[in-house]
């Protein structure tokens, strides 16, 4: 291998995510949304509840970001913060019945515009495509355990 012979298939990688994310969010912003919303709503969904700390190694957003995204779906009336009936210091969050209706109308429609992009995929293409991603991440993940800020 030629010492910069890796460089093609990284943007290839940047690229597909990079376009993926863009039909993504434009699709979940027709759900009235935002990507960070979705990824909130979605992580809640069909859960009792979360601590900041769990809904935020779940989701892709940064602990920064994560209040202010919180901030705005309570104020649509679409989740609730709770005191931590285990942990006095922590606060649950979880979806409203008004958040578990937004969550049983955008999430399955947006698998579903998710997967029609994925029509005509076989298994086995699936299969190869899953073993290198993962053999990738394992050769760019270092050797010691991810932290608590780490999905």
């Amino acid at each position: 291998m030629t010492p910069r012979r890796h460089l093609r298939a990284i943007r290839l990688l940047a690229q597909c995510y990079q376009a993926f994310e863009r039909m993504s969010g434009r699709h979940v912003r027709e759900l009235g949304l935002t990507p960070a919303q979705f990824d909130i709503v979605a992580t809640l969904g069909n859960t009792p509840g979360m601590t900041f700390r769990e809904l935020g190694a779940r989701t892709l957003i940064t602990k920064g970001t994560l209040t202010g995204v919180v901030d705005r779906l309570e104020a649509r009336g679409l989740l609730r913060r709770t005191p931590s009936p285990d942990d006095g210091r922590s606060t649950i969050v979880r979806l409203t019945p008004a958040g578990e209706r937004l969550f049983a109308r955008v999430f399955d429609a947006h698998v579903g515009h998710n997967a029609a992009h994925f029509e005509g995929w076989r298994e086995a293409e699936f299969v190869a495509l899953e073993r290198e991603l993962e053999r990738l991440l394992k050769a760019l993940s270092p050797a010691d355990p991810p932290t608590d800020e780490t999905p």
